[in-house]
């Protein structure tokens, strides 16, 4: 009997697909119910989605908040309904060919850093228990609160012209949450013009790259591709600060038992949660600090996760 798929799989999603619609085609793959995602991508959008699979799913919630960077095309010259290029156009086009580098860049200046920005009216958040998109779509009129997001990297990296049109590529590093579609809709109404999302690639969450991401085939294009796993101790060692623990204590930690492992929490930073590890580095639990050197298991993996992934 097969053993059962446990780990974290990096996809390079392709363009016009869904990111539930690659969830349930590893689900088919892998041959296994369990699998989550740790933040999805808009059909246009293409690259990096991260997946937890089997036990794998309770290591998401760690890697959720992290940052992720993005490489965009942003259209100025005509706003949509959706901020992006699949919505319907908002108004005339206006020519925005003659906008000085100068002007884009003090533009541009506002949008980074620390900010409130309002989500764009299609997005997943809920109003009142639906989605915004579905209120959107069913003729509401959806107003979203501004939040607090920040944006670490805003640059134009190329320029040009497409009959009234200026498109603008740029790179951009934000928070966990941070639209990007809502930063082409900003930068296009600051200067007067309307914007709109032509282009979108997720390019790192976190530590984690594209480059790493594999092609998750989409039903028709083979069912015998392999998905290769990265253990859980591996991820969790790059998200999180690390304890070696010896078998006594990991045998303890699978039992939801605290234990004391040499280190007090000030040794390690200030980080609240850390990644015990067994001798073979594969991921115990997760740990948070109870007293000095007293820790407390938050998260604990089954025995049956703590072997290689399949690759």
């Amino acid at each position: 009997m097969s053993t059962a798929p446990h780990g974290i799989l990096l996809v390079d999603k392709a363009p016009d697909r869904t990111s539930h619609d690659v969830v349930a085609r590893a689900r088919w793959l892998l041959g296994t119910k369990k699998v989550g995602h740790a933040g999805t991508l808009d059909p246009m959008a293409t690259g990096l989605l991260i997946l937890g699979i089997g036990q794998g799913t309770r290591l998401l919630t760690h890697l959720v908040g992290l940052d992720k960077t993005y490489t965009a095309t942003i259209r100025l010259g005509q706003a949509t309904t959706t901020d992006d290029r699949e919505g319907e156009a908002l108004g005339e086009a206006v020519d925005a060919t003659g906008l000085a580098a100068e002007h884009i860049e003090q533009v541009l200046e506002t949008l980074r850093g620390d900010i409130q920005q309002v989500p764009s009216t299609v997005s997943a958040i809920k109003v009142n228990g639906q989605r915004a998109y579905a209120r959107a779509r069913a003729g509401e009129d959806v107003e979203l609160a501004a939040r607090p997001v920040r944006i670490s990297r805003f640059e134009i990296t190329a320029r040009r012209t497409d009959g009234p049109y200026l498109d603008l590529d740029a790179v951009v590093d934000v928070s966990s949450g941070t639209y990007v579609r809502a930063l082409a809709r900003d930068l296009g109404a600051a200067l007067g013009v309307g914007g709109h999302l032509t282009e979108l690639r997720r390019t790192g969450i976190g530590p984690f790259d594209v480059a790493d991401g594999v092609h998750v085939p989409a039903r028709g294009e083979g069912d015998d591709v392999e998905l290769p796993l990265r253990g859980l101790g591996e991820t969790a060692a790059a998200v999180l600060p690390t304890l070696a623990v010896a078998e006594p204590s990991a045998r303890d930690l699978r039992h939801g038992k605290f234990v004391k492992l040499g280190k007090s929490p000030h040794e390690l930073g200030e980080y609240e949660q850390v990644a015990a590890l067994d001798a073979a580095g594969q991921l115990v639990a997760v740990v948070s600090p109870e007293s000095a050197e007293r820790w407390r298991p938050v998260l604990v993996i089954a025995p049956e996760a703590l072997q290689p992934p399949s690759a």
